[in-house]
């Protein structure tokens, strides 16, 4: 395993403070995508990932549209601080949003009946490795990233604003910019509770 991987894998972080400031051309990003999209593993070659990549207003709209669906459910007195962090995300210069499409998994589901429970699962095992891949590759241009979930409050607005197929079902949010601040410190605990070798 080459070191460059693994070393990858080991900037990635969750950054939340990020800006509009230009780290990578948007063609460089749209790259990251698709290779992302082209050649990440899924359950059965399902290929059921949908990704939805917004730049520039559109990636404001979205947290925009965030804020208003936060404000029918979080007490007015209490929004400065939602508000504070959803313009955290806004700051950044994108956001992708990660799909599954579940017309996919319903088909799978209906081929494979002796594994029809599995594929729901399956399906967000999928999304989660487009996510991890997306993110590292990221990271590796220079932009800082975090992973969001403020679905399913805003899958209704954000489907009517870009015409979203409604089969899409919303995993996670990932904004991304140029980082502003380091993460924090990170954690460990120990790997002989975390991994058991038998040889």
């Amino acid at each position: 395993m080459s070191s460059a991987f693994l070393n990858a894998i080991k900037k990635r972080r969750s950054i939340y403070g990020i800006s509009k400031e230009h780290v990578a051309s948007d063609d460089v990003v749209k790259e990251i995508i698709n290779e992302a999209v082209l050649h990440t593993p899924s359950s059965f070659n399902s290929q059921s990932t949908r990704i939805v990549l917004l730049l520039g207003e559109k990636h404001d709209k979205v947290w925009e549209l965030t804020k208003d669906a936060l404000r029918k459910v979080v007490p007015a007195e209490n929004f400065s601080p939602t508000e504070e962090k959803i313009n955290s995300f806004k700051s950044g210069y994108g956001t992708v949003l990660f799909y599954e499409d579940q017309e996919v998994v319903k088909g799978l589901q209906k081929d494979f009946a002796l594994y029809a429970d599995n594929f729901p699962v399956w399906s967000e095992h999928t999304s989660a490795m487009h996510q991890f891949v997306i993110w590292t590759a990221l990271t590796e241009v220079g932009f800082g990233a975090s992973l969001q979930h403020y679905n399913p409050l805003i899958d209704e607005s954000i489907q009517q604003e870009w015409s979203i197929p409604s089969s899409w079902k919303l995993i996670a949010q990932m904004p991304f910019g140029k980082p502003t601040m380091a993460p924090g410190e990170k954690e460990f605990k120990p790997l002989e509770e975390r991994i058991k070798i038998v040889e």
